[in-house]
């Protein structure tokens, strides 16, 4: 039976992998603590023998129809963005996959009414929100698996719940897992216009598009520190008005994985609170607490799930 034995809520902002001069010259001359506060989680978390796979939730990854998890054995290559191709060019990554665990995962699809795909086309693209926390996380760690999941564009809060619910009911059916999760991704996510960003590339928090959004921010990080998960979730209505990265689908998957409202994992933070251009950063880490993530012991082993969902085809492809 595998298990999810730490979870992250972690920034991929791009300034992390820019050169260290770029950096202090953008942060006036300091370094980002986004960038010392993953280094330190490396050495905490990553470093360890605790896991053995990754899955990453990925703000940036939107599919439409279904939900997809990656399948190949390995991925590698070099990566361009082409959102900022100036800043992200070229930056080789190679890792392995766990295709036994995406088949486990997209075979719960039926069983929490939603549908997820695994694909294992190698030419699938892959988005800066894994590979700026891979170089970060999981660079020089040879046999660490990775797995990314992409958020569902026409997907809603209920549905990425629902996919947070079947991971959970995957990884516990994939003998001898241990997982970590990266939910990758920002909190509040307005960038200043192109002829004012210039002057709000600072890390300070007073560069964050409006004060309101720094205090939904900061007032859902104290929550997060509390354990109150439930707030989090009974409170997105508040906080969607603030726009939080890809509508937070990318916590909310993870708190389908967790427990939910029942989740009582307590974060701690590794750095501090920043300003990306507008946008609302942090990373926050949740060690899977002595009694489970939900404060009742270890979960239970999933039933035998049904016959995969019909979308769930080992090809890659879509139906015709």
């Amino acid at each position: 039976m595998g298990e999810i034995v730490g979870a992250g809520l972690l920034s991929h902002v791009p300034t992390i992998v820019l050169p260290e001069a770029d950096r202090l010259e953008l942060n006036e001359g300091k370094e980002s603590t986004l960038v010392t506060g993953l280094r330190q989680l490396r050495d905490d978390v990553f470093a360890s023998d605790s896991y053995d796979t990754v899955v990453v939730l990925d703000s940036h990854w939107a599919t439409t129809v279904e939900f997809v998890v990656t399948a190949q054995p390995r991925r590698s290559g070099l990566y361009t963005s082409e959102e900022l191709p100036r800043g992200m060019c070229r930056m080789p990554y190679d890792f392995p996959g766990d295709p036994e665990l995406a088949h486990h995962v997209a075979s719960f699809a039926d069983r929490h009414g939603t549908w997820i795909t695994p694909i294992d086309d190698p030419y699938l693209p892959v988005y800066y929100a894994t590979t700026n926390l891979w170089k970060y996380l999981g660079e020089g760690l040879p046999d660490k698996r990775w797995v990314t999941v992409g958020v569902c564009q026409t997907g809603d809060m209920d549905d990425h719940l629902r996919l947070g619910r079947a991971l959970a009911d995957g990884i516990a059916a994939t003998p001898g897992r241990r997982v970590l999760l990266i939910a990758s991704g920002a909190l509040s996510h307005t960038f200043w216009p192109l002829r004012q960003l210039r002057d709000h590339e600072a890390g300070d928090p007073e560069h964050i598009f409006t004060p309101g959004a720094r205090a939904a921010d900061q007032e859902r990080i104290a929550w997060f520190k509390e354990g109150r998960h439930d707030q989090v979730l009974d409170r997105m209505d508040d906080f969607w008005p603030h726009k939080p990265e890809a509508r937070f689908f990318h916590y909310l998957m993870m708190a389908g994985a967790l427990g939910e409202r029942a989740c009582t994992a307590k974060a701690r933070q590794y750095g501090a609170y920043e300003n990306a251009i507008g946008t609302g950063q942090v990373h926050l880490w949740f060690d899977r607490p002595a009694d489970g993530w939900t404060g009742t012991g270890p979960p239970p082993p999933p039933a035998a799930a049904r016959t995969p969902h019909s979308r769930v085809q080992p090809s890659g492809r879509l139906p015709d």
